[in-house]
């Protein structure tokens, strides 16, 4: 089998390839984000889009004031983002592997000096070189008490990456066995005194420590590739270039929460960050990237004022004028939340960091040193999550209906007119999301419907200016019911189901059924399939807690008898005296008894069933 080094030696050139420009060629990567078939459907999807809201702002299929009012301003928001979102995918074919990546990755070992030091079998050893000039690379993996199985899988492959670098685990959870682990695996360890700017300070406190031309950040989750840098930092052959990111790739979708979770973000990484590369608008995730660290010190440092450090500090870059590269290259592979708690948590993080933008630095205003484009981009990226907050005016639309006879649309408006319009709209964005994806995600539509109360409280978040703490997608702790995170979505489904039985009762009484019925029953099925998640996650939490407390139990047990066996041996010459040898060993006092029946009685530290 051919090894690392024989694949550096034999594989041919890229610059050497006379018959074709390597900057025309498509990356791999790419190819589906080149699509025709893609393209089309973005089109319609367009079109879709632009036909739904010249009939939602005719005057004449206007309905009552108060919800028509609701569904203008929540399908405005979602109609202007599907449009941005168009826009940024088809540029996403753009390929930013130029003549320049392809010339410096084919130069990027030294191959006499890799032979001369007999590290033809050690990848991580090999000396990296652009322009001539050795690189020093530090790898900082950040920590804030995820358990020790999965620092280890981290930090393991980012020290046999290849290339020469230093690899440092950066420890907010200050643990002992953190350091310990660090040590016996070759990693460096930083411990600081405080927890000041959360991941921010702790990336911050350790570049005061190291000199690094090229620094990578990786979550203590997501578990890098052998191939990380060699892919990205042949990109710094630009001396302009602030950053290379790769996208968030997931592994566990064993969860409803994890796979909708996942699949979310899917779209984001494969179609709509490439896109932004045309752009030099593609920003910071937090993880997986690698940045030149003369453009971090450029700016100060990375972000430290809110918890959304990566897009800060992305956006802080792009108007010192630095630009950056996105590929869609799976280099790194971690977990995403899969839990109730752990999602809620993620994404109050995430739009609080968007909020904070959209309100206190608005990067359409004229101050700004960005280019139009980039002030598009960074506008979809900070009202974002006011998409997440749209179901909520949508869901309050049907119960008008029901309760008050008060519909957003004109009802001389047939139901076929109606599906028509909207299904240009809707359907072609499940038909488009179920291309990019592959099938139809119905965990996606659950966790975009029920998530309207964590992208409220992020918005008053931000308006107020209260501090998010930090939480670690990947920390494992305590069981929480799912229940103690998601208190207004069951009184939203409690209201919903309600609403839905009277509708039937009308229904039934009047012999006409209406749209608001339908709509509302809908949302009360979606809101109920999120509730039952969280019951069977509930229930699954509180079995699996059950036996690690049985297997502690057990454990303890065991241990227990061990020393009880163990401590008469260790007692036995004191039982016999030397002063009586001839003593009958029939007549001798007893030996000390153990201390087994101490070891015997029921223990009062276990948690609580």
């Amino acid at each position: 089998m051919a090894t690392t080094f024989d694949r550096l030696i034999l594989d041919p050139r890229r610059t050497d390839d006379t018959r074709a420009r390597p900057h025309t060629r498509r990356a791999p990567e790419n190819e589906a984000a080149q699509s025709p078939s893609l393209m089309l459907l973005v089109l319609l999807a367009a079109a879709g889009i632009l036909v739904y809201a010249v009939f939602l702002l005719n005057p004449g299929n206007r309905g009552d004031w108060l919800p028509y009012a609701l569904v203008m301003a929540a399908e405005s928001i979602l109609i202007l983002h599907g449009l941005l979102a168009m826009w940024t995918v088809l540029s996403s074919g753009w390929n930013p592997r130029g003549f320049a990546f392809h010339h410096a990755q084919e130069r990027l070992y030294d191959l006499a000096e890799i032979l001369r030091e007999g590290a033809e079998d050690e990848p991580w050893r090999w000396q990296m070189y652009l322009e001539d000039r050795p690189l020093a690379v530090d790898v900082f993996i950040t920590t804030y008490g995820e358990d020790l199985g999965t620092i280890r899988r981290t930090v393991s492959a980012a020290v046999r990456m290849q290339g020469k670098h230093a690899t440092w685990v950066l420890d907010d959870g200050r643990s002992d066995d953190v350091r310990d682990l660090a040590a016996e695996l070759g990693a460096r360890y930083v411990r600081r005194l405080s927890s000041g700017g959360a991941k921010a300070g702790n990336i911050n406190h350790a570049l005061s420590l190291t000199h690094g031309d090229f620094f990578v950040v990786l979550d203590a989750d997501f578990v890098p590739k052998p191939e990380f840098l060699h892919e990205t930092v042949p990109f710094f052959a630009g001396s302009d270039v602030a950053f290379v990111q790769t996208p968030q790739t997931y592994g566990n979708f064993d969860t409803v929460i994890s796979r909708g979770a996942g699949y979310m973000q899917a779209v984001f990484y494969r179609y709509v960050q490439p896109g932004r590369n045309r752009f030099n608008a593609a920003f910071c995730v937090g993880t997986n990237v690698i940045y030149r660290r003369a453009a971090v010190d450029s700016i100060g440092g990375i972000y430290t004022d809110s918890k959304s450090e990566d897009v800060w500090t992305s956006l802080m870059m792009h108007e010192q004028g630095w630009r950056t590269v996105y590929i869609p290259t799976t280099l790194a592979v971690g977990d995403t939340p899969e839990t109730v708690e752990a999602y809620t948590k993620q994404q109050l993080r995430w739009a609080t960091g968007g909020f904070e933008i959209m309100l206190t630095h608005n990067p359409l205003s004229p101050k700004r040193n960005l280019t139009m484009d980039q002030r598009i981009a960074y506008f979809v990226t900070a009202t974002h999550y006011l998409t997440g907050i749209a179901p909520l005016l949508l869901l309050l639309v049907p119960p008008l209906e029901i309760y008050f006879d008060l519909s957003p649309m004109n009802l001389t408006l047939t139901p076929a007119m109606w599906a028509m319009y909207y299904a240009g709209f809707y359907v072609m964005q499940i038909l488009l999301a179920f291309y990019t994806l592959g099938s139809f995600r119905w965990e996606v539509l659950l966790l975009a419907s029920v998530s309207f109360p964590i992208y409220v409280r992020a918005l008053v978040n931000a308006v107020l200016r209260r501090e998010q703490a930090w939480h670690v997608t990947g920390r494992k702790g305590a069981y929480r019911s799912p229940f103690a995170f998601m208190l207004p979505q069951v009184l939203v489904f409690q209201f919903l189901l309600v609403t839905t039985l009277v509708a039937l009762w009308k229904t039934h009484t009047s012999g006409v059924f209406t749209l608001a019925l339908a709509w509302n029953a809908t949302n009360t099925v979606i809101l109920g399939g999120f509730i039952v998640t969280a019951w069977r996650e509930g229930r699954r939490a509180r079995a699996e807690a059950r036996t690690q407390r049985r297997a502690d139990m057990v454990a303890a047990r065991r241990a227990a008898t061990q020393v009880a066996e163990a401590a008469p041996l260790e007692l036995e010459p004191a039982a016999a005296p030397a002063a009586v040898p001839s003593t009958p060993r029939s007549r001798r006092a007893p030996a000390v008894p153990p201390a087994a029946p101490a070891a015997t009685e029921p223990r009062t530290d276990f948690p609580p069933r």
